[in-house]
């Protein structure tokens, strides 16, 4: 679900300073576009998922990219209304608490 070598990659590419600062930077643009999925806005939803991806790609959660990159496509192929938007949410929720819990024990 999290790609720990990537999270330990960018934490060393950033520093251990800066590297809190990106996590919280994350969450709070992440749950942004989150509490607006959970409205069932899906006005702008290739691009919010395009966003989602591309951040979560970023910090290692990659199981949450994932289902965004699945539906982005089927967003850009006219099909916004199939996207499963509770599978999305849902995935980064286990991703976010994941990513949380086992933060503190990366070496």
């Amino acid at each position: 679900m999290i790609n720990w070598p990537r999270v330990k990659e960018l934490r060393q590419e950033v520093g251990e300073e800066d590297f809190d600062e990106v996590v919280e930077l994350f969450l709070e643009e992440v749950e942004g576009v989150i509490s607006k999925l959970r409205t069932g806005d899906r006005g702008a939803l290739e691009q919010d998922l395009h966003f989602l991806k591309g951040s979560a790609m970023n910090l290692g959660f990659d199981a949450f990219s994932d289902l965004c990159l699945a539906g982005e496509r089927q967003s850009a192929g006219g099909a916004a209304g199939s996207v499963d938007l509770d599978a999305v949410i849902s995935s980064y929720e286990k991703s976010k608490t994941q990513f949380l819990a086992e933060l503190p024990n990366l070496n």
